[in-house]
């Protein structure tokens, strides 16, 4: 849930510097932030707060965890799809003028390419085998790195810009 948070208040930094020929890009990018925040948030609050509660049966477990792939993974790669749109569109919204702008808006517009994994995977059932299943942890793990690079890139551009 802090990845949402602070994934929003990333983004939401760029609006000082947004042109007015690319404000249509970053408020699409926005809107899918939120999109992918209400998802997430739904996602880790209903896990988190259904195991503590009670006992869950084996119907239950089937939808909430994720070695079962089942409702909540689902949703959960339906959050982080909407997310990598959301990166897309800021991406297109950046007004890159140095190296490392530059590198971070293409990082950014690339992470839109996650989109099409995140969305599809769950309609398929590609992930149900343990092959698939290995391949989706490091996948996974490509991911954070990916994404922390970008996290870096932006801390870097925040703080050049002061």
């Amino acid at each position: 849930m802090l990845l949402a948070i602070g994934y929003i208040m990333m983004s939401s930094g760029f609006f000082n510097e947004i042109d007015e020929k690319r404000i249509s890009a970053f408020i699409v990018g926005m809107v899918f932030a939120s999109v992918y925040a209400v998802l997430i948030f739904i996602v880790y609050f209903a896990q988190t707060t259904s195991i503590r509660l009670d006992y869950l049966d084996d119907k239950a477990m089937a939808i909430l965890d994720y070695s079962k792939m089942g409702l909540f993974f689902n949703y959960d790669l339906l959050g982080y799809s909407m997310m990598s749109l959301s990166a897309f569109f800021i991406g297109l919204a950046i007004d890159a003028n140095k190296k490392m702008d530059k590198l971070l808006k293409y990082m950014m517009m690339l992470h839109g390419l996650f989109f099409f994994s995140c969305f599809v995977t769950p309609m398929t059932g590609i992930l149900n085998n343990s092959i698939s299943k290995n391949g989706g942890v490091i996948a996974l793990e490509c991911w954070c790195v990916y994404f922390i690079l970008i996290g870096i890139l932006s801390l870097i551009h925040f703080i050049k810009k002061d």
